[in-house]
């Protein structure tokens, strides 16, 4: 593994302790009825076979699902971007944050994990309920074409293609890092997001170049907030943080 310049000490500078705000009411919540009845729609669509789900961000490194299976894959006609505005999960109402998504344009090289055989509308709906939570989120799900080692195949894909509010698109990495190093939310802070996502990449021996400046802006970042730190770490390979 590449030396990172964001370490886990860097990363706990970003921590604090934020109260869940709950849901947004502006947002149309999904009920039971409705995560039932987009599982099966998704699965009348699905490919026969197993099911394969693509993940490039915590997916990764936080799956929150079983697999048999797991292989690197390359979406094409997408590349990873933080473009999700969150003032909850990991930014707040006083500091923003930001997450990841895929945007159009370019590649990305995942991990697409197979699931054990079962009942596939049961298998996505679990899925669905961890990953969205309200109508307007419904069309960033979507099957996505992508290659492997074995050739081509179809795997379920979350935040594709977001548009509309709550996004801001094709922002500079300059500005991105500016907010990452100081958002923070109940369940953690943007620097930590991003460091996960760039170390256990970095595990499957994928090389994202934006994510990597972006690991290196971001670092800075803290630094200019926080002082100059010297940290132990700085000098070593990254452990990922669980």
């Amino acid at each position: 593994m590449r030396q990172m310049s964001l370490t886990s000490e860097l990363v706990a500078l970003c921590h604090r302790e934020e109260a869940d705000p709950g849901p947004d009411g502006s947002w149309t919540q999904l009920n039971d009825d409705d995560f039932r009845t987009l599982a099966l729609r998704l699965s009348d669509e699905a490919d026969e076979g197993p099911l394969w789900v693509f993940a490039y961000g915590s997916l990764i490194w936080k799956p929150a699902f079983e697999s048999v299976e797991r292989q690197r894959a390359t979406a094409y006609g997408w590349h990873r971007s933080f473009c999700l505005d969150m003032v909850r999960w990991r930014g707040s109402v006083a500091q923003p944050g930001l997450m990841m998504a895929l945007e159009r344009g370019g590649r990305c090289d995942g991990v697409i994990y197979r699931l054990p055989e079962g009942e596939k509308p049961a298998q996505i709906e679990r899925l669905l309920r961890r990953e969205i939570d309200d109508h307007e989120s419904i069309g960033s799900v979507r099957w996505v074409p992508v290659r492997t080692a074995q050739g081509m195949l179809r795997a379920l894909g979350f935040w594709v293609g977001v548009t509309g509010r709550g996004t801001s698109l094709n922002q500079p990495l300059e500005k991105v890092a500016g907010v990452l190093a100081r958002a923070c939310g109940h369940v953690g802070s943007g620097a930590e997001y991003l460091y996960n996502t760039v170390s256990h990449l970095e595990e499957f021996g994928i090389r994202d170049r934006n994510l990597w400046r972006l690991q290196r802006l971001v670092a800075d970042e803290i630094r200019s907030i926080h002082g100059h730190v010297e940290t132990s770490a700085q000098s070593v390979s990254a452990v990922p943080i669980t």
